[in-house]
């Protein structure tokens, strides 16, 4: 699977300090299998993000993880990005990330993570704390090969 992964962050952007989420996303998914196709390092700015994931999705990227701007700070604008240009919201994946995640810090229930079909990709928005988008992309894992299949518009079984 040909994954794309964008880190939303403003200081990352800019060069101030190491992007550490995105490297993390990475080795995640290479673990699992999957061809890292393209990485982005983007602000907290709605049409940056929605650019990334538009070229990404347009690239044959599969699936699109993004991590940063999930939370509730002022420019957290990463599910605004993604819900002004998605076909449709698949609210379980937020709803699990958030439910498995309370399990390991109260702080969880301030996440506004969540997933969405964009063009032909899945995209699932996780937090920008590297540990915590890489337990959560774990939590949804077994979901992701049937819901890119729906989003590719590949036959499947029901």
């Amino acid at each position: 699977m040909q994954v794309g992964i964008i880190t939303v962050s403003d200081r990352a952007s800019e060069g101030v300090y190491e992007d550490l989420g995105g490297p993390a996303l990475k080795k995640a998914a290479e673990g699992y299998g999957w061809t890292v196709a393209a990485e982005a390092i983007v602000p907290d700015d709605l049409q940056r993000i929605q650019g990334a994931v538009r070229s990404f999705s347009a690239q044959g990227c599969a699936l699109i993880l993004t991590t940063g701007g999930t939370g509730i700070a002022e420019r957290d604008v990463t599910p605004e990005a993604i819900r002004g240009i998605m076909r449709v919201e698949i609210p379980g994946f937020g709803e699990l990330m958030r439910m498995k995640s309370l399990e390991l810090t109260p702080n969880a229930i301030l996440s506004r993570s969540l997933a969405a079909v964009v063009e032909r990709s899945l995209v699932i928005a996780l937090p920008g704390k590297p540990q915590g988008a890489v337990d959560c992309l774990g939590f949804v894992l077994g979901a992701i090969p049937h819901t890119v299949k729906l989003a590719q518009r590949v036959p499947t079984s029901c």
